[in-house]
């Protein structure tokens, strides 16, 4: 993300935001009427993440810091029970004043009972308020005209996570090219370790090893397939399936990855130091510390293991082209206030503290899960106990910068429909089923199919 000077002073934003929200409480878009308090109330959170309830708990005890009056109920609701629990209690009013909002498909089906909240962002940072949020957390969650939530932090990928001690061992220079990739695929798997390893059996992961491909052949063609600005079985697409190909054929896949899940299987066995490499994007950056990094060890059963350090490199220049593979990415999620909801003016505090504060945005950067939606917040790495900081700082650093303009997006563009024929292209060609042409022309039947529409 890119540095910028400081903001200007919470306590004058929050002034402001209170005496705003103190005129606007009463008319919401298209809920009940709300009297509620912007200081003092109780409301409810809905979300499937954070998947740890301990760390909501710490956003909410370090809200409460500020605002003690204020009681906030968090409710974690597994993703897979989302929309079937979100959707009646939403339509009753008797459920969430602020739930978890995704890009994408949430947006689509969930927009219409969520407050358009662009005049909370106006009041919170002023009226240049998108150049002080990263890009990707407003695109993703509008509709319509609507900003149907604030972005609390974003992910990204496009990177690969490498075992530092390895590479260090063996006198290995992370791969910049396929050619470089593969050698160091055969030096590591000389000395009896994995070289890469990837849960080829999910969809989201293949996908992004996919578009980090693509990006390679030609910057921006995912995308442009994304929108229907290109088809799918462009031969740009048609390039990054053999690529795709060639990372089995070549070995640098490991063997069995398509009967691989992400996780657990393949975050364990990198974790576990049985593989050098692994593709996985910003959110694995709690692993670059000692705390989480000697949580997952204990997770995967490893009894006593040291912590060791990894690092993000920029992933390799595949197609030979001299393209750098940029990141991609979305919103993690954004909070979204409730049209019935009666506690609306506490409900906004809150969401202006998480998604627009520097206090708020700082505890989320801390937690080097999700990359904070303000661009003038970085992670403090004086409150961050890193594996091995000469190793590992100035590189975490150097992508979360990075990831500050990225405006190519993840998932945010893609039907559920799509998302599965990507899968099944993928598998396709990675066993052999298919030829990347046959694939590609079944991916874009599918996409047709699915009523997406291309020029």
């Amino acid at each position: 993300m890119r540095l910028l000077p400081p903001p200007k002073p919470l306590t004058a934003l929050i002034t402001a935001a209170v005496l705003a929200t103190g005129l606007t409480a009463c008319g919401g878009s298209s809920g009940s009427s709300d009297t509620s308090s912007a200081t003092s109330g109780t409301i409810n959170w809905w979300g499937w993440t954070p998947t740890d309830t301990a760390t909501a708990e710490h956003y909410i005890a370090a809200f409460n810091r500020q605002y003690p009056n204020i009681k906030v109920n968090y409710k974690l609701v597994n993703i897979s029970d989302w929309v079937a629990a979100l959707r009646p209690a939403l339509a009753s009013g008797k459920g969430p004043d602020v739930f978890d909002m995704q890009p994408g498909a949430y947006v689509t089906q969930f927009k219409s009972f969520a407050e358009d909240q662009t005049s909370l962002a106006e009041e919170a940072l002023g009226s240049d308020w998108k150049s002080k949020v990263a890009p990707i957390g407003i695109s993703g969650l509008s509709a319509d005209g609507k900003l149907t939530a604030m972005s609390v932090g974003s992910v990204y990928a496009g990177l690969l996570w490498i075992n530092a001690n390895l590479f260090a061992q063996y006198k290995l220079d992370p791969p910049k090219t396929l050619a470089d990739w593969k050698h160091v695929c055969d030096v590591l798997k000389q000395n009896g370790k994995g070289c890469f390893v990837q849960g080829a059996a999910q969809e989201g992961f293949d996908q992004d090893t996919l578009q980090s491909i693509a990006n390679s052949v030609q910057p921006g063609l995912w995308t442009k397939a994304s929108t229907g600005d290109a088809k799918w079985n462009d031969p740009g697409i048609v390039k990054t399936l053999t690529i795709w190909k060639d990372l089995f054929t070549s070995g640098i896949m490991q063997p069995g990855a398509v009967g691989y899940q992400q996780y657990p299987d393949a975050n364990n066995d990198f974790l576990t130091g049985k593989y050098g490499m692994v593709m996985m994007g910003t959110w694995y950056t709690q692993y670059a510390t000692t705390k989480a990094m000697t949580a997952a060890l204990g997770a995967a059963g490893v009894s006593g293991a040291q912590p060791f350090p990894i690092v993000p490199i920029a992933f390799p220049d595949v197609a030979g082209a001299g393209n750098t593979s940029e990141m991609y990415g979305d919103a993690d999620f954004g909070l979204a206030i409730a049209t019935k909801s009666q506690q609306k003016a506490a409900a906004r505090t809150f969401v202006k503290w998480m998604a627009t504060s520097a206090e708020g945005q700082q505890v989320v950067a801390d937690q080097l899960n999700d990359l904070p939606n303000l661009k003038s917040v970085q992670p403090n790495f004086d409150n961050i106990t890193l594996v091995d900081p000469a190793r590992q700082k100035s590189a975490v650093q150097q992508f979360i910068t990075q990831a500050g303009g990225v405006t190519e997006p993840r998932e945010s563009l893609l039907s559920a429909d799509v998302q599965t024929a990507i899968l099944a292209a993928a598998t396709s060609v990675a066993t052999g089923a298919a030829t990347p042409e046959a694939a590609a022309n079944t991916l874009q039947k599918a996409a047709e199919a699915a009523g997406e529409t291309f020029k």
